[in-house]
């Protein structure tokens, strides 16, 4: 546990789950770019690129309910380190079946399949392991940090991926392979606080009982939900393709910078929050930032200048993170350690389907209306989520501390 004088970064265990996450969220960015690229080499079939994202996405559904009472009953860190070994096999595996020839559709559908599992199980428990290493103190700056962690895999994964691909894929496989590996001994290494924790017997109920506190708990129910919703309406960025080559005419070099925009921007503003930590009025803070991300989302859709749009995707980045850090912190403050594992695996189900169904939605709209309306109505509808729920979770609106003990 974090002492009273020390900041999150200066303590080894969470330096350590900061590279962890770090390592395993870039090893799976690139091995997601290298299998959907040797997908597509193998295939030539965009219906296969969308089978695999949907066998990666799938066990994240079917497995929610699962994993997050597997994180309350055992040890989180075991739990992290045995996905991230099996990650580090699979990654092997594509690389000998790369190697050898025997990589087919069927092979790849399999990994994807099973790296999706290993994600369903690995989030929840990584994420629910944080507040056993710092106190509620300094639980917010750690997030900060964990964020910035995050947006930097975002950052280098893809890039790098890119990079190893084009010399070959097994570079890509043989990388990803070794951050893992290292990923799941650096998690093995961390030492936390031993809470005593309730173990309840597993039944249906206590199952799914991570469902019935989120709505029990009005202020995390405004949270979760909030965060469903706004990223549902304002997911503009799936239709950067479609912006760099017929709106800003920048070609593919321009897409690359459309698409990193939103990570650096969401970095540069997860370091300052971890040195200037959200202190007051932030629920104001909270509803403040989903209106920028709003307003942001709008300036991208009109602008016909690749500067003034790489701002504004920065903006929606930046905004994005100080509501992403208010809402973890809220989650994990106001959430018994007991029950830390069910209520994550919600969560992340609930960030997951509005990923997914965000980028659907408005590629669904961009056909019916065409593509800038329908990110300037993405943008309009993130402001009218935002200001419906400052009426629906009225003491959202008004708290003033993440500790604020009376939500």
């Amino acid at each position: 546990m974090l002492g009273p004088n020390k900041s999150a970064m200066k303590q080894r265990y969470f330096q350590y789950y900061w590279a962890v996450k770090v390592l395993s969220s870039s090893s799976f960015q690139m091995l997601s770019v290298a299998i959907g690229w040797q997908m597509y080499e193998l295939t030539h079939d965009a219906y296969s690129l969308g089978l695999v994202g949907l066998a990666q996405f799938l066990p994240i559904v079917l497995l929610t309910f699962v994993v997050g009472h597997v994180a309350d009953r055992f040890d989180r860190r075991i739990i992290v380190a045995i996905c991230q070994l099996t990650e580090g096999a699979v990654a092997v595996l594509l690389l000998l079946g790369s190697i050898a020839g025997w990589l087919g559709r069927a092979e790849i559908m399999a990994a994807a399949a099973v790296l999706g599992a290993c994600r369903a199980f690995e989030a929840p428990s990584f994420t629910a392991l944080l507040p056993q290493l710092v106190s509620k103190e300094f639980l917010q700056q750690a997030i900060s940090w964990s964020t910035s962690a995050g947006q930097t895999a975002q950052i280098v994964g893809p890039a790098l991926g890119g990079l190893l691909i084009s010399a070959g894929p097994s570079y890509a496989y043989s990388t990803s392979a070794i951050a893992l590996l290292a990923a799941g001994t650096l998690t093995l290494l961390i030492r936390v606080e031993q809470r005593a924790r309730i173990i309840e017997k597993a039944t249906l109920r206590s199952v799914f009982s991570g469902l019935e506190f989120i709505f029990r708990r009005r202020i995390i129910l405004g949270t979760i939900s909030l965060d469903l919703f706004a990223v549902l309406l304002g997911g503009a960025t799936a239709l950067l393709p479609i912006f760099a080559r017929d709106i800003l005419h920048s070609g593919a070099w321009g897409l690359g910078l459309l698409r990193t925009a939103p990570a650096v921007g969401a970095l540069l503003m997860s370091i300052v929050i971890a040195k200037f930590p959200l202190k007051r009025a932030v629920g104001r803070t909270l509803f403040g930032a989903l209106a920028v991300f709003g307003l942001a989302t709008m300036l991208f859709a009109v602008s016909t200048n690749l500067a003034l749009s790489l701002f504004a995707l920065l903006l929606i980045g930046g905004s994005d993170v100080v509501s992403v850090v208010i809402r973890s912190s809220l989650v994990q403050l106001h959430t018994p350690d007991e029950m830390r594992g069910r209520v994550n695996a919600v969560n992340s189900l609930f960030i997951g389907t509005s990923n997914q169904l965000g980028e659907f939605e408005s590629g669904t709209l961009a056909g019916l209306m065409g593509t800038v309306p329908a990110a300037f109505i993405g943008g309009v509808g993130t402001l009218a989520v935002a200001g419906l729920w400052m009426v629906l979770f009225p003491s959202l609106r008004k708290l003033q501390r993440l500790t604020e003990s009376k939500v």
